[in-house]
Formats: C-alpha cells, sequence, structure tokens
C-alpha cells in the first residue's frame, strides 16, 4: 500500500531528524529508554497509525502481548496503555509519530495564535528550545500536514474515514 509506505517513510525522515539533533543537542536531550514522562498521556492515532501499531503488536512474544492487551483493556487514565512497567514502550519500532517527535524541539502554534517552540521540561532546561538548531527545531504544523494528507491517501485506498482515530488501548486490547 502506497499510504503506508509513505507513513513509513516518514517516520523514518523524523527518526533521523532525531538523531541529528542529538547528535548536535546531545547534552540538552535527555531522552533515554525508561524515560517515560512523555508517555503519561492517553493518545489516540490515526488509520495508517493504527495498521503499523497492530502489526507490530502481533509481532510480538505471546507475553507481552498479554500484558500489553491487559492493559489496554484497564485503559489507565494518565498512561499510555503501551507502557511497561518498566517505563519502556511495548510498541517502540511502531510507536505513533507524536511519540517519535517528544523531546524535540517543536515549532508549533499556542493557544494565543503565537508561535512558539516547546520541548520536555527535561531538556533544553539551560538555554530553552529555541535555542537549538534552526534546522533541529521540528514544525509541527508540517508534520500534522504531512500525516493528515498520508491519512487521506490511506482511507481512499482502504476505503475507511480519513478522521477516523484510535486510542492504543483499543489497538492493545484484544
Amino acid at each position: 500500500m502506497q499510504a503506508r509506505e509513505r507513513y513509513r517513510e516518514l517516520c523514518a525522515k523524523v527518526d533521523t531528524f532525531f538523531a541529528r539533533v542529538k547528535a548536535r543537542h546531545g547534552t540538552d536531550i535527555h531522552c533515554a529508554p525508561g524515560c517515560d514522562g512523555c508517555c503519561r498521556t492517553r493518545l489516540s492515532v490515526t488509520a495508517v497509525e493504527a495498521e503499523e501499531i497492530r502489526e507490530a503488536i502481533a509481532a510480538l512474544p505471546a507475553e507481552v502481548r498479554r500484558r500489553a492487551a491487559a492493559r489496554g483493556r484497564l485503559d489507565a487514565p494518565g498512561r499510555c496503555a503501551a507502557l511497561e512497567e518498566d517505563g519502556r514502550c511495548a510498541i517502540y519500532a511502531a510507536r505513533p509519530l507524536v511519540c517519535r517527535s517528544h523531546g524535540l524541539p517543536v515549532r508549533m502554534v499556542s493557544a494565543r495564535g503565537l508561535p512558539v517552540v516547546d520541548a520536555c521540561v527535561l531538556n533544553f532546561t539551560e538555554r530553552g528550545p529555541g535555542e537549538a538548531d534552526a534546522d533541529c527545531i521540528l514544525d509541527q504544523s508540517n508534520l500534522s500536514l504531512t500525516l493528515g494528507a498520508i491519512a487521506r491517501a490511506h482511507a481512499a485506498e482502504t476505503g475507511g474515514d480519513a478522521g477516523e482515530r484510535f486510542t492504543i488501548a483499543e489497538l492493545l486490547a484484544p
């Protein structure tokens, strides 16, 4: 499917972008396995992201799938259902774009309509995320628009609804 290939390419680009930011601003970025502050939320994903996650879940060892399904059925508020007890993500390889971009300096529009650059509170604590190199600031609007275009293409290919969203808990629960 073309849309899923485009989605995978977009994920690879975001991962490469993250690696570049980490290489240049490594002392400012504290993201690491087990750091799960960004995972203390409930997420929803597009249908194209959901397909990738379902495929990844099917490939997990039976015990990991069982634990993930139990967390999905529990659907605890304020906690991503994919978050393992050790602070690691059970679906890390297929994590959605929002998770891939967490921690990065991100340019977005504030509630007042003003452009701001923000990042995880653990990152860029000395200089602030706006002081990152200009090519190390992710534009959230461009990322969202690109994902939206891929989601619409996926819906056209599958006959689905381009606006349909799925919670991580829904995807994990059998």
